[in-house]
């Protein structure tokens, strides 16, 4: 029976796609709307490897035979027992070999018209790289600076609702971008699916329109920003959001409450500043803290450490900075951030 492929450029997301390749290697990146249906699961991989290393490779390809026959099977008894004559996945493994080449062939026998993706995941890694290298400068984005706690993130939320295309980089990466910008109920992706889901969703934009963005350093907690991006973004129109710093203060006690209920993780992250503000400086916010200063804390680190660095960040990486337009917030509240998203959408509908 002749194998059928199907090529990265051809691949629709409106098709049923598998991903037959462990949970470990799914969980580290796959192609968006993948279904994870493993030949071999991690356990089974590492099985077959070392039977292949240290006693044989027809041993290792017996094992594994028989573990790909059961596992497909069970997938077909169980996952796929609902599926109609007519049903047409793709199915991908690491390069597009055995793993999807096996239940490719198990399904066209049943009568499945199966394809294999040509070239597997290591195909689409490829994709994902060159096209975003081309999507990047394909938008014109406007991007939102502003001090911290001038709830930049929570204005491209509502920018995005009032109908503004927005790429909201933090979201995806599960960071908001700074030394104490981690959120401890989540888990940053991997470098990989960063970089698929930052693909994916400039695939989902229109040229037409410009992107709203957020000003962001290189870095989002231990993720890269892709170079052609970040460098395009660069260039684009800057807006700035001002607010007073106690308007800030009480933004970030707000929205940073988790480390002001548990400031163990908040004092751990301070302590990588040691090198960049002294042992006294950051002494004097430990001090603060203990003591439940809140407000003085806040307000000190504000001034010492953010206002500065983002400043001299802002003027140095972003060519329109000095010449951005500003927005001027009393308060973070909802309706306020609601009214600037419609204010600046006003301004900024077409390109």
């Amino acid at each position: 029976m002749k194998r059928e492929t199907v090529n990265m450029a051809d691949l629709g997301f409106d098709n049923e796609i598998i991903d037959v390749r462990s949970q470990t290697e799914y969980a580290t990146d796959h192609i968006p709307g993948a279904v994870n249906l493993p030949v071999l699961n991690d356990e089974e991989r590492k099985l077959v490897g070392w039977t292949y290393k240290h006693e044989s490779s027809f041993k290792a390809k017996r094992i594994g035979a028989a573990l790909v026959a059961k596992n497909i099977a069970n997938h077909i008894e169980l996952r796929l027992s609902d599926k109609p004559e007519n049903w047409s996945p793709i199915i991908y493994c690491w390069r597009g070999g055995k793993r999807s080449g096996s239940m490719s062939l198990v399904f066209r026998q049943i009568g499945w018209q199966a394809k294999q993706l040509a070239g597997g995941y290591k195909s689409f890694r490829r994709h994902v790289i060159k096209n975003t290298d081309t999507l990047a400068s394909s938008f014109h984005y406007v991007v939102i600076c502003g001090l911290t706690g001038t709830a930049k993130t929570d204005l491209i939320t509502e920018i995005k609702r009032h109908g503004g295309q927005t790429l909201d980089l933090e979201g995806l990466a599960q960071h908001r971008g700074s030394v104490l910008g981690f959120d401890p109920s989540a888990i940053q992706p991997t470098q990989k699916k960063f970089e698929t889901e930052i693909w994916y969703q400039l695939q989902q934009l229109d040229p037409k329109k410009p992107v709203f963005v957020e000003s962001e350093s290189k870095k989002i907690g231990d993720l890269r920003i892709p170079e052609p991006l970040i460098n395009t973004f660069r260039q684009g129109s800057c807006i700035n959001i001002t607010a007073g710093i106690g308007t800030r203060s009480e933004y970030l006690k707000k929205n940073y409450a988790h480390l002001i209920q548990k400031p163990s993780a908040l004092v751990t992250q301070l302590n990588k500043l040691r090198s960049k503000h002294g042992n006294g400086g950051v002494d004097f916010w430990l001090e603060l803290i203990s003591r439940n200063k809140w407000d003085e804390f806040i307000r000190d680190l504000l001034e010492k450490h953010y206002d500065a660095s983002y400043t001299k960040s802002m003027q140095k990486n972003f060519n329109t900075f000095l010449k951005a337009p500003s927005y001027h917030l009393n308060t973070t509240s909802h309706d306020a951030l609601s009214s600037l998203a419609e204010s600046i959408l006003s301004n900024y509908s077409t390109l």
